[in-house]
């Protein structure tokens, strides 16, 4: 019966949108990867390395210059000191990563500490793994927690607290103050704060983002998640990197060598190459997006949505009922996808429990022709909307 736990999950709110999209010709502004191509030198890369280089079973921990180079990215961006031999790990992607850690970190009966809203795939990962989810739930415009917030969440029964930093779907990067809170509550409970950090590149308006495992007494206790995907928005690619003390290590990595392996070592020396050679592509993709996410907020407004700020991510939000639409989120999604030719995604499929249902989500990494388009579509769609609860 423990199959249940993946058997009866129904589909994922990015494959029925999606679907949706693609069987109604409509624009996909719901699923988050870009319609840039990603950086041509990295690229090109990958393809001389699948004519040219090694293609057999690389290490199981990844290749030494990509762990090697992940190590001295994040030196320099971040200003962490890891050891590239004993606290990086190469993963099939992000959410293998978290799936390490949860299969390597949880005993039957632990506690984990999840906001919501959150990434669909922390709950049954944690739930295979035997965790016990609890949850705290972040809200709009601001979604930020507090220390009455985690005083309720923590116990003597906690093991991890999960972070994604910054939030997607929220669009927000955390302020000090809240990370330093949360690093307070870890360091006082001795849990393990497992960092989903893919979208750290992708920050805007002078936004940083600091890791939670550089904060004070975080270091040992710190598993870091991060994506070359997102960096370099090759969202197929899934190169995902995974940085801890040594003794976490041991136990990720000897349980990552039980789910892909490894990963494939032509992405892998492409990505080690362009994490050393990407300077420009780092500061010239954020100002890209955050002009797409400018002009999506911009067209969406003059058509009287109330768009939500959005500080990094692919994402930002947009407030139905201030924007005087009286349908729960996931309703005027499927009203926007079927009869106005435009995919959203409701906020509300990222919580379990007493959800969210006023808002929407919107990818802006798309061209400005899609992202016009999209304007239109949605102005259909709330016309609508406005027509049929009148």
């Amino acid at each position: 019966m423990a199959n249940a736990i993946f058997s009866s999950l129904p589909t994922t709110i990015f494959e029925e949108m999606s679907g949706l999209a693609r069987a109604t010709g409509a624009v996909n502004l719901g699923q988050g990867f870009p319609d840039d191509p990603g950086p041509p030198a990295v690229r090109a890369k990958a393809a001389e390395a699948v004519l040219d280089g090694y293609n057999q079973y690389p290490p199981m921990a990844g290749l030494p210059e990509l762990r090697q180079a992940v190590a001295d990215h994040y030196g320099r961006t971040q200003n962490l000191d890891l050891d590239w031999a004993s606290e990086v790990t190469v993963t099939s992607g992000a959410t293998e990563a978290l799936a390490a850690s949860f299969f390597g970190l949880l005993e039957a009966g632990d506690e984990v500490i999840v906001f919501q809203p959150f990434y669909d795939a922390y709950l049954p990962l944690i739930r295979r793994a035997g965790g016990v989810v609890k949850l705290v739930s972040l809200s709009p415009p601001h979604w930020r927690f507090d220390r009455g917030m985690l005083a309720a969440a923590f116990s003597d029964r906690t093991k991890l607290v999960v972070l994604n930093n910054p939030i997607n779907p929220a669009g927000v990067v955390l302020p000090d103050e809240d990370m330093a809170l949360l690093a307070e509550f870890c360091v006082a409970h001795d849990v393990i704060a497992v960092c989903d950090e893919v979208w750290e590149q992708v920050v805007f308006d002078g936004a940083r983002h600091r890791p939670l495992i550089g904060y004070p007494g975080m270091a040992e206790r710190t598993v870091k998640i991060g994506s070359a995907g997102k960096m370099f928005g090759l969202t197929g690619w899934k190169v995902g990197f995974l940085c801890a003390a040594p003794a976490l290590t041991h136990s990720l990595a000897r349980t990552h060598q039980f789910l892909t392996f490894t990963t494939p070592p032509n992405l892998q020396a492409a990505v080690a190459w362009g994490l050393g050679n990407s300077d420009a592509w780092f500061r010239d993709m954020p100002l890209g997006l955050a002009a797409s996410r400018d002009r999506l907020t911009e067209g969406l407004r003059r058509e009287g949505f109330a768009v939500l700020p959005s500080a990094g991510t692919y994402f930002l939000n947009v407030d139905l009922s201030g924007s005087g639409i009286d349908e729960a989120d996931r309703d005027f999604c499927l009203r926007a996808v079927k009869e106005a030719g435009v995919a959203a995604i409701p906020v509300s499929a990222f919580y379990e429990a007493e959800p969210v249902t006023r808002i929407a989500r919107l990818c802006f990494s798309k061209a400005d022709a899609t992202l016009d388009e999209g304007v239109r579509r949605l102005a259909k769609a709330r016309e609508l909307s406005l027509k049929a609860t009148s």
